[in-house]
């Protein structure tokens, strides 16, 4: 029987498995078996290649999430549907990974961007991936050194394949949202759900039936991930225990591998995850969308 990977790693274990594999390969008996990747990026770019030549977690591989981590199609696809598995598997063969390795990704904001390479990895079929928990900021505040300029890595020989983790298609998110059983969270920003702003999509608003859960409320002051029970009871405020089926969903399908993640943190299955995301939803002309305050969970509704 396998052991489930814990989803997070700090800083100062990271630290602590990179200096003993640093000490391990450096006696030239065996590679490291440790890879970091370094995931930093904004909505609306710049990417951020130049700000990890500028300093990273040393050895970090930097991966482009517009180019590695998603694909291009119609603007009913989303803004960032999932890359085709031919394509994501030579870009984690760019990156350096081989079967077996241990894999930490970071970014440098809220762990948005590095989560979708963690849900990427994991519904590839790669079991040991983490997120560094507070990402870079977390590797600088324990005084941790950083290394400049472009890290260049042997080809790896990753063989990938999708379908390890649950997905949905629009119709699927609207029959969780609809269903009293069930919960469809919308990760983005409260105002941006109750349509007050929108930014990049065409139609203000959000999904019939689905429930506010903003990805940044899991987070502590420090921007690391809240302890698991204080997850477990936000999200049975919003209706969710261990037997609720759950999906999530955001903008374009990253912030809601972020939202997946706490959920995993907390102890909670894995949810079904909407790759395409509002960004499908709404430029989709046959599917509703709702302004207004945030929906309440099954289980707030019962009480």
């Amino acid at each position: 029987m396998t052991t489930e990977v814990p989803p997070l790693i700090t800083a100062a274990a990271l630290d602590v498995a990179l200096g003993a594999e640093s000490l391990w390969s450096g006696a030239g008996r065996r590679r490291s078996s440790w890879r970091v990747l370094d995931v930093r990026w904004k909505l609306g770019g710049p990417p951020g290649r130049e700000e990890y030549e500028r300093g990273h977690i040393p050895g970090a591989v930097y991966v482009d999430l517009d180019t590695e981590l998603a694909g291009h199609g119609a603007p009913t696809d989303g803004r960032h549907p999932l890359p085709a598995i031919e394509d994501f598997q030579e870009a984690a063969r760019r990156w350096g990974l081989h079967e077996g390795d241990s894999v930490v990704v970071y970014d440098d904001v809220f762990g948005g961007s590095a989560a979708r390479a963690w849900w990427l990895l994991r519904h590839a079929g790669v079991r040991d991936v983490r997120v560094l928990d507070g990402g870079l900021a977390a590797w600088r505040e324990a005084g941790l050194p950083l290394q400049t300029g472009a890290v260049l890595t042997a080809p790896g020989d990753l063989e990938l394949s999708f379908g390890e983790l649950p997905t949905i298609d629009a119709d699927g998110a609207a029959a969780l949202a609809e269903a009293s059983d069930s919960v469809l969270l919308d990760a983005r920003a409260g105002e941006r759900f109750r349509g007050e702003v929108e930014p990049v999509d065409p139609r203000p608003g959000h999904i019939p039936g689905a429930v506010s859960a903003p990805s940044t409320a899991v987070l502590d002051a420090e921007g690391r991930m809240l302890p698991a029970a204080v997850l477990r009871e936000r999200f049975a405020e919003l209706g969710i225990g261990a037997g609720t089926p759950v999906g999530v969903y955001c903008g374009s399908g990253v912030t809601a591998a972020h939202e997946a993640l706490a959920l995993v943190v907390a102890g909670l299955p894995m949810p079904s995850l909407y790759p395409g995301s509002y960004s499908a939803w709404s430029n989709d002309p046959a599917r509703p969308v709702v302004t207004g305050p945030a929906a309440t969970g099954p289980a707030a509704t019962e009480a």
